[in-house]
């Protein structure tokens, strides 16, 4: 979905960004431990597929959350980093990370 069809409220603008499967995740593993190689976040992500990797690090360079830094060496390298915008997300992160750990009450 190309960003001009976001939806209106920014709850809704949010989730659609990272409530896909995986999204959270990439986020987390660039939150934890800054740049990663596309082989580093497929090692950290057990049972995502390439393609669905790619997808979803496309979609978050399109959103502004992600960027790709290309590395002009022999062979060539890159790695995948969370913008000024995508730091933002840290405490969404870790707002998750703490409910997730938060027993439910009686």
């Amino acid at each position: 979905m190309i960003k001009k069809h976001l939806p209106l409220c920014p709850v809704s603008r949010t989730a659609f960004i990272i409530g896909s499967r995986w999204t959270s995740e990439i986020i987390r593993e660039l939150v934890d431990h800054g740049p990663r190689r596309f082989s580093d976040l497929e090692a950290a992500l057990v049972g995502i597929a390439p393609n669905t990797l790619s997808n979803r690090l496309k979609m978050l360079e399109d959103h502004s959350v992600v960027e790709r830094k290309i590395y002009d060496t022999h062979p060539p390298r890159s790695d995948y980093r969370l913008t000024a915008r995508g730091e933002k997300m840290r405490p969404i992160i870790d707002a998750m990370r703490n409910w997730g750990r938060s027993k439910p009450s009686p």
